[in-house]
Order: structure tokens, then sequence, then C-alpha cells
């Protein structure tokens, strides 16, 4: 990929390193015309920070974070201002190094992308910004001790994906202007404070006058600001392996340790397959229900929900998942949101390869038959193989339904089978490598691959459809589909059904959650209440501990208007804030009018005060779309 000259000269001009963590290597930033980003302020080809220093304190009672956000900054010849991205933050002082003010200005809010905050440099290398986040702070939710599982201590916690930590952290806010980070966090005595960061202190911290406890993070290795990520709470840990462990609550701890028991076995499985892992360990953290995904790839500290904890392993593709985001994502990282495919479309094909690895052939075939479903029907939903949203490269944010994942990890297999898994193995391996703690384009992609897999074959240029696959919409002719066998036995067994027979025949001995999805996303949306009460009886699906399972049952009760359902569905809806499970949902109400309609509303206030900002934003948008 080209880079200008002035990244040469941005590299350069960065301060000098005053910590151990600025010693670590500035990535460079694209500068080619699909690498700009639409979603931030920054102009980093001018001015870009390469290392953010914070020191905060955590303050339950306002709901806020506040303190000093210290920036080193590599500034081109000439340039004499810095834009970051900031989302209702009040900046108290600007100033440089020696504490010399430094002008500034916050410019108009946009809803979606907040404002510039313009600094004049002044020949600065360092700017220290004094400021506090708002309690509403979008990347942020605080909850109450009865909305945590002790019931003893508030919680905090951040997900930064994609443009929210803008709304605590005054930095330019993109996936390609990467950055060390190190912090000091200041919490009340009792409290644990964990970060996507090397833990300096352990889990005690140091006692400060007036019952305040602090505690300090590094993350040598530059990253999109999206990854640094918060949580503070009455936290305990338990270690998994040597290089693994769980942070949650008491009571949830034991549950998670068993659940991810096999997260050793995974790192050696990713680390077989393409190179090593570079983050020193690999700890989990189990959040509150309102987490609103089922993981996020936080380094050194991936964030889970605990709706994936089930007791039978079944949800463990998510962990596998988010480790191996560990290099398709965290190591090579999609330089703007147009590409969210090189991110997740390589993930989703990764977890599947360590399923394969772990599990056999068989489970992952599970995994890639409903992925290759998910997404025809996505396709379909998003109006067909011409809707724009179905194409991997597109309009930030645009992509259909979970497109980026499931039609780019098809793309990957389809690359895989046509030149057989030992080639493309090494390739991302040597691909992995060549972009280590950089950013990436879908063009940087494609001429990568061309350089170091197609190698001038022209016949396999035209056989793979590189295009096609990247910056065309629809699914290409020659897409791969994996199918399994245990899957296939649903199908028969969901046949039968179909054909009139009774819902005690179905067998769903030793079922897993994969098995009950395609069971209940294979049904007719159509179903007379006498069939929904049959399935419901045979299978106790309302009553069903499996939150996957409840969601799609609710979902096609509620395609039927199906009253019985109604207060179980309230239930589920104002314990579980995971987006994945609960906006369908909120979305099927919609879809039902003046029956559900109502319905939605009436749960959603109830609800709100337990989601996260980005679930009340997503099911927000659904209730007032017209």
């Amino acid at each position: 990929m080209r880079i200008l000259t002035l990244a040469a000269v941005l590299l350069a001009s960065a301060a000098p390193a005053a910590t151990h963590a600025q010693t670590a290597k500035v990535a460079p930033v694209l500068t080619t015309p699909e690498a700009k980003d639409a979603w931030t302020y920054a102009r980093p080809a001018e001015a870009r920070v390469t290392h953010v220093d914070l020191d905060l304190h955590i303050d339950f009672a306002s709901k806020t974070i506040s303190g000093v956000a210290v920036l080193d900054v590599a500034v081109a010849k000439g340039v004499k201002e810095i834009v970051l991205d900031t989302l209702d933050l009040t900046i108290a002082a600007v100033t440089d190094e020696n504490h010399v003010k430094l002008a500034h200005m916050v410019g108009p809010k946009d809803p979606q992308l907040g404002s510039p905050l313009t600094i004049q440099l002044d020949g600065a290398k360092k700017i220290r910004i004094a400021y506090s986040a708002s309690p509403g702070a979008r990347a942020l939710q605080w909850l109450t001790p009865a909305q945590t599982q002790s019931k003893t201590l508030p919680f905090l916690f951040s997900q930064g994906q994609a443009i929210n930590n803008r709304s605590w952290i005054p930095t330019q806010d993109s996936p390609g202007i990467r950055q060390t980070w190190s912090a000091t966090i200041t919490v009340p005595d009792g409290f644990v404070p964990v970060m996507s960061a090397q833990m300096l202190d352990g889990a005690t911290g140091e006692l400060l006058p007036h019952q305040r406890r602090k505690f300090r993070f590094r993350m040598d290795n530059p990253v999109p600001p999206y990854l640094i990520a918060i949580a503070v709470g009455d936290l305990k840990f338990k270690e998994i392996g040597p290089r693994s462990g769980v942070w949650a609550e008491a009571g949830m701890i034991d549950a998670a340790v068993s659940e991810f028991a096999d997260v050793e076995k995974m790192i050696d499985a990713a680390q077989a397959l393409y190179g090593p892992y570079r983050w020193g360990r690999y700890d989990m953290l189990v959040l509150p229900p309102s987490f609103p995904y089922g993981g996020m790839e936080n380094p050194n500290l991936t964030f889970f929900t605990p709706t994936i904890i089930t007791g039978d392993k079944s949800n463990t593709d998510v962990l596998a998942h988010e480790l191996a985001h560990s290099w398709s994502g965290n190591l090579v990282t999609n330089a703007t949101w147009s590409d969210g495919w090189l991110n997740e479309g390589f993930t989703t094909y990764f977890e599947n390869r360590i399923m394969e690895a772990l599990y056999g052939k068989e489970r992952a075939a599970i995994y890639s038959d409903l992925d290759y479903a998910g997404m025809l029907r996505d396709v379909k939903n998003a109006g067909g193989d011409s809707a724009p949203s179905t194409r991997l490269h597109g309009e930030p944010g645009d992509s259909a339904g979970q497109l980026d994942y499931l039609k780019g990890s098809t793309f990957l297999r389809t690359i895989e089978y046509a030149v057989g898994r030992e080639r493309f193995d090494a390739y991302l391996r040597g691909y992995f490598d060549r972009h280590a703690f950089q950013p990436q384009t879908s063009a940087g992609f494609l001429a990568d691959i061309r350089t170091h897999l197609i190698q001038g074959d022209k016949a396999l240029e035209v056989q793979l459809q590189l295009d096609r696959w990247v910056y065309q919409p629809g699914v290409p002719s020659n897409a791969v589909q994996v199918k399994s066998d245990t899957l296939a036995k649903v199908d028969a067994q969901l046949a039968a059904f179909n054909a009139g027979g009774p819902a005690s025949a179905i067998d769903t001995a030793g079922w897993q959650t994969q098995q009950w999805q395609r069971l209940l996303g294979g049904l007719p949306r159509q179903q007379s209440a006498a069939r929904l009460a049959e399935l419901d009886a045979a299978l106790g699906l309302t009553q069903s501990q499996n939150a996957y399972v409840q969601s799609a049952w609710f979902d096609l009760a509620i395609a039927n208007r199906y009253e019985p359902v109604v207060p179980a569905l309230e239930e589920y809806l104002t314990r579980v804030g995971r987006n994945l499970l609960v906006t369908p949902l909120y979305r099927g109400l919609k879809a039902q009018g003046d029956w559900g309609t109502p319905i939605a509303q009436r749960i959603f206030e109830k609800a709100k005060p337990g989601y996260h900002p980005v679930t009340v934003g997503a099911v927000t948008r659904i209730l007032e779309a017209r």
C-alpha cells in the first residue's frame, strides 16, 4: 500500500520517549484515498496522536470520569494545529507539557460524530487536556448494585467500537490512527478497575488518602483507539492457565472458568495456524447482562456477555472468535469502518479453523452451515443480490445484517478451497506478519493477495472473482457452502414437523445451541396458536435457560402475535441487553403494528435503564422508524 512521504515525516517527528510505553513502534497512517476515514475529524497526514496517557478518577455518585489526558503528537513541517474527536466532553484546560495554555476550540456537534477539538500547537509535542466525560457518555454504562450479579457495588464498563470512545477520551478516534497508551485509574476503595492492557499493580493497587485506590495500566503495542476499554466493579480473578484467567463478579466466576476451560488449547491452535500471540496474556472479563455484544476483543482482556455461559460449552465459538481477533482486527485492523469485513470476516473464518482444530470437522461444519444460511438470509432481507448494503466494501456502517462476518468468511473459505488449505494458511500467516500492528484497506488486501498468493496466475484470478466479492453486491457464483451432517438430521425432523408431524416426535436429546437455532429458524413464520402451544409444551421453549433459544422462540411467537409468551418476553427483554438477541425482538414487535408496537414501547420504557447506550440507540431507531 502506498504511504505518502509525509508519513515518514510524521514518524520522525514523534516526541522523544518519556515512558516505557512510548518506546513501542509508531504505526503508520495510510494516506491512499480509500483509507480516508469519514467518521473522524482528525487530519492525521498533518498532525496525529501517537500515544495517550490517562490519569482519571471514577466517580460513581456523579457517574463521571474526569482527569487528564496527555497526548504525544507527531506533526508535519509547517502544521500549526491538531484536530481531535470529542463527544460531550467538558474541556477544562488545554496546555503543553509545561502547563502553558494552548488556544483551542470545540466545534459544532454532529449527533453521530460529536465535535472536533482543534488545538493550536505552538510547537508543542505533548498536549495536556483536563476534562470530564458526561454522565451519559455513549461509551459508558453505569450500573446500580441491583443491576449486577453480586448486588453489592455499582459497576461501570465501556464499549468503544466503533466510535464511542471519543465520549470519554479526547483523541483521534479512528481505527487507522493506532496509538500506544497508558493509564492511572483512581477508584473508591473496594472497587477493582481492569483495562485492555497490562495491569501493573495487581488487583490491590495503591491505597491513597480518603479511601481511594490507584491502579496503573500500560499498552505497549499501538492499537486502534476503539480498543481502549475499562470496567470497574466488585471483580474477582481466577487463573485458567499460564497465559489466561477470568475476571468476573464472585457469583459468576466459577461458571465462567468452567465454560472457558479450553482457552489455552485455543491459543495453541491459533498460534499453530497463523503465528505467535503477540499480546502477552489473554484474560477474559464476564460483564453483567446489559453488555450489548457477545464479546469484545479488547487486547489482554476480552469482554464477554454472560449469555454465552450455558454450561455445555456450546457457545465457545464466541471465545474462539474474540481470540482470533488478536490477529485479525487487533493486529491488522481495518483503516476505516467501510472495511469492517477485514476484521470480522477474517475473524469468523479464523474462528472456524480454531473450532475445527479443537473439536473436529463436523463441529466446524455446523458453524459454517449456519453462517452460509445466515448470509443468504441477510442478503434476502437487505433486498436481494443487487442491494448496495450487501457489498463488503461500502459506506461505513451500512453492511446489512452480519454480512461483514458471514460474506467475509465465505469469501476466505472460497479462496481456501480454490488454492488448497496449506497454501492459503501459508499466505495468511505471512499476511499477518507483513501487516502486524498496521491499518489495512480492502484495496491493500487485494494488492497483497495478488502479490503473494495469485502471483500473476490469470486463471486463478478469474476463478477467485476477488473484485466481485469485495466491491459488488450479492453472493458470487463461486461461493463455497459447507454442509453439516448434524444439521441435516435436524432438517429431517424439521421437515417432518412442517409436514404436520407432532412436536413430541422431535428428539432434542443432547442438542446444543446451534441445533436449536436451526430448528427454530427453519419453522415457517406462519403458525397457528395451537401449533405454537404444542411446540412450547413439547420442547419447553419459553422456560429455556438458553438465551439464544429463547430469543429465536420469541421471534417466532411475535411473528404470530402469540399472547401467552408476552410476560416471559418482557422478563427476558428486561434481563438481557445483548443486541444480537434483543433487537430482532423489538424489530419483530414493531412489524406487528397496532399489536406489537405498544408492547415494544411499554417494555422498552421499563428495560431502557438497564441497557447500554449502544442498545438504547439501536432500539430507539427501530421504534422511531416509519
